[in-house]
């Protein structure tokens, strides 16, 4: 791709229509600006270590003196009184809550729980083709990197598509061929994937260089993850 034709990926305009959807979590949506997206496999996370993430958020609760709900509410199925109980807390600390969840759950992706099949280069392909097969059509890739319980991305839709790509496209077709491949039924992803619409150029960078970098942070091998960049 020339320079004078070379993709650009936007952040969040807050000016323009943001589409919100709730599931256990929202999942805020705006056509045409990046979205980091993280999907997992189902026994990536399980519950022994659900259950410490609980713990070390309510440690930090119980010190600041904010409902102890939340922790279990946000590791967990998001309760009806979630978003309250969010507003109980001042700006900053909800940012720091949030942040302190996000570090909590991504860390314990790293650990690689669960069987990890990802780290089969062979079942590896499966998904990166899956992932790779509408890009520069229904959507733009910036990266992923493909863990071995888990994928990150940066992805940008184009006009008359959604996130319903990551599930319907990404996580529904792979987990058939991989089904096929490894001879075996039942779920193989989490059904939710976790994914944050990019605010700033800064944080585009930042979560760029986090994909690229999170192999060399959890200590695989190179034949133990898939990592993809546009040029």
């Amino acid at each position: 791709m020339s320079e004078t034709n070379k993709l650009v990926f936007h952040g969040l305009d807050r000016e323009g229509d943001i589409e919100v959807r709730q599931r256990n979590a929202p999942h805020w949506f705006q056509v045409g600006a990046a979205i980091f997206v993280t999907f997992r496999t189902i026994d990536s996370l399980p519950r022994e270590v659900i259950l410490r993430m609980q713990a070390e958020l309510e440690h930090w609760l119980t010190i600041k003196k904010f409902p102890i709900e939340l922790a279990a509410s946000t590791v967990h199925r998001k309760a009806p009184n979630h978003q309250q109980l969010l507003e109980t807390l001042k700006a900053q600390d909800r940012k720091e809550f949030r942040r302190m969840a996000d570090r909590l759950f991504h860390m314990s992706l790293d650990e690689c729980h669960g069987e990890c099949l990802l780290k089969s280069p062979e079942l590896a392909k499966v998904v990166a083709n899956a992932i790779l097969h509408d890009n520069d059509d229904k959507f733009d890739l910036e990266c992923f990197v493909m863990m071995p319980n888990h994928v990150h991305a940066i992805v940008q839709f184009r006009n008359g598509y959604d996130l319903s790509i990551v599930g319907q496209s990404w996580m529904r077709y792979s987990a058939r061929l991989m089904h096929r491949a490894l001879v075996q039924q039942g779920a193989f992803w989490q059904p939710e994937p976790f994914d944050h619409i990019i605010r700033s150029p800064e944080q585009f960078l930042y979560l760029q260089k986090y994909i690229a970098e999170n192999p060399t942070k959890a200590n695989l091998s190179r034949n133990e993850y898939v990592y993809w960049a546009r040029e």
